[in-house]
């Protein structure tokens, strides 16, 4: 699956476009962890994504020092 076929899967499912690349993230996290998506499919998103800059909030980090 391309981030092109992300963005309309995301669109089909939430009927919005994704303001942010974040947001995709978020989505294909979710995915995962209910199991729509593969592990390889995953990464291949992931690191699509993250070429995009793509990244979780800092508050969604425990600060652990």
């Amino acid at each position: 699956m391309l981030v092109e076929d992300l963005i309309h899967r995301f669109e089909l499912v939430k009927k919005r476009n994704p303001l942010h690349a974040n947001e995709l993230l978020d989505y294909i996290q979710k995915g995962y962890i209910y199991g729509e998506l593969s592990i390889v499919e995953y990464k291949k998103l992931f690191f699509e994504l993250d070429k995009l800059e793509a990244e979780k909030p800092m508050s969604f980090f425990i600060k652990t020092i």
